[in-house]
């Protein structure tokens, strides 16, 4: 009897009619013989309608204690999603019981809306599995020492399921969403994307933190981690499509690097549309300077992406990064208020208009004028490139955010994603 984590996303949860279709689902799989855990979003759009709420009477942080209470609101989301499914699996006549985060325990620090996991004790779980029960388990959230509630940040389930299949030693964690399976790139922009039957773990954890939103990057980490096998597929197949079928479809996300991914130089190109892009100029160039400007912004728990110095003159140079765009009003009034008066810089500026493009794959690592072909299919539909970063596996850069699909179609049909890969 193998012990598999299901996990799914708000929209599969998105009304008592989807939650009664992935309580079939569960079931089927129950029958087959599993021990079954599930891990929950909230239905769709409940979080951002409680966040909403906050926002209505305190616009603005009105306290210490304001993202303490911003956790307690948005917890109760999942809360609700486990009870009802809960509730839907016990109407298909198995036992099932629901737990919050805290009553697992899931153990966090205490950096309240981005807490990060640090244990798990599974012991509860383990006797109702034993006792024949399927358990589900509140996504997004756990407890910290002092007994608050927290919660893991935008897409924090996909991070609560792979936690717990690693800490459980699942054989394989299966995240169920509106897709069915990870992309070249997005449908939406490229309709002639194609799924990827399987991803290098390197690959995902590139492309998740690039801008793609078929998995959360903590999640990623997680299964790297832990090498958590890991899955996504649709929750919108047909509940009773055979279990074996439903076992091999979508995108595994493989720790192996076959034969056939050496073929593949690109394997995806991912986007982020929400970036933005800091400049201070006439920055003293002296050693230290890129902590004393990152550093405060890090102690602010505001993540840095990309980051280009330029060379000096006359003592001075100009120093840029990256922000996500949410993160920027605050990032400016911080650097206004406490940096620039210690560094005496010339000047700041900012920009809300840009984005992130990205091309990633393994086969990068062994062919030469990948980076070139990037440039030269962006020149030749008149984009700018204003930030560059690389690695391994992966080139980045930044654009006007107008011409975000354009240059996504360009690199798309320039590493011929568009066509179809021999099996």
């Amino acid at each position: 009897m193998a012990l598999i984590v299901h996990k799914y996303g708000g929209t599969s949860m998105g009304s008592t009619e989807r939650i009664r279709n992935v309580a079939k689902r569960v079931a089927k799989w129950h029958r087959a013989g599993h021990q079954m855990v599930v891990v929950p979003s909230a239905m769709s759009g409940e979080t951002n309608r409680l966040l909403g709420l906050a926002k209505e009477l305190a616009p603005s942080k009105a306290s210490p204690s304001y993202e303490r209470e911003l956790d307690m609101l948005a917890a109760t989301g999942e809360q609700a999603s486990s009870a009802l499914l809960a509730i839907a699996l016990q109407a298909e006549g198995l036992e099932s019981i629901s737990y919050a985060g805290w009553q697992v325990p899931i153990r966090t620090n205490n950096a309240f809306t981005k807490a990060r996991i640090e244990s798990i004790d599974d012991a509860r779980v383990r006797a109702d599995l034993d006792a024949g029960k399927v358990v589900i388990v509140t996504g997004f959230q756990g407890m910290d020492d002092a007994g608050n509630i927290t919660t893991l940040g935008r897409g924090g389930s996909d991070t609560s399921a792979v936690a717990v299949a690693a800490a459980m030693k699942a054989r394989e964690c299966l995240i169920y969403t509106d897709v069915d399976g990870v992309y070249t790139t997005d449908p939406r922009v490229v309709p002639e994307a194609r799924r990827l039957k399987t991803v290098s773990f390197e690959e995902m954890l590139e492309m998740a933190s690039l801008g793609s939103k078929v998995l959360q990057i903590r999640s990623v980490e997680f299964a790297g981690k832990y090498r958590v096998p890991l899955r996504v597929l649709s929750s919108f197949t047909p509940w009773d499509i055979d279990i074996h079928e439903e076992a091999v479809s979508g995108t595994l996300i493989t720790f192996e690097e076959d034969e056939n991914m050496e073929q593949a130089i690109v394997s995806g190109i991912a986007f982020n549309r929400d970036e933005a892009k800091i400049a201070l100029r006439g920055v003293p160039d002296k050693p230290g300077i890129a902590y004393q400007i990152l550093g405060a912004v890090a102690q602010a728990n505001v993540d840095v992406d990309m980051i280009i110095q330029n060379i000096s003159k006359d003592g001075k140079t100009d120093f840029s990064f990256t922000v996500n765009r949410s993160d920027y009003a605050k990032t400016m009034d911080l650097l206004r208020a406490s940096v620039i008066p210690a560094l005496g810089v010339v000047d700041l500026e900012g920009d809300t208009k840009i984005c992130k493009v990205s091309i990633v794959g393994i086969g990068m690592r062994s062919h030469v004028g990948i980076a070139s072909k990037m440039f030269r299919a962006l020149s030749e539909e008149g984009i700018n490139i204003q930030m560059i970063s690389t690695s391994e596996i992966k080139t980045s850069v930044v654009i006007d955010e107008k011409y975000i699909e354009l240059a996504v179609r360009a690199l798309h049909k320039a590493f011929d994603l568009d066509q179809p890969t021999a099996d």
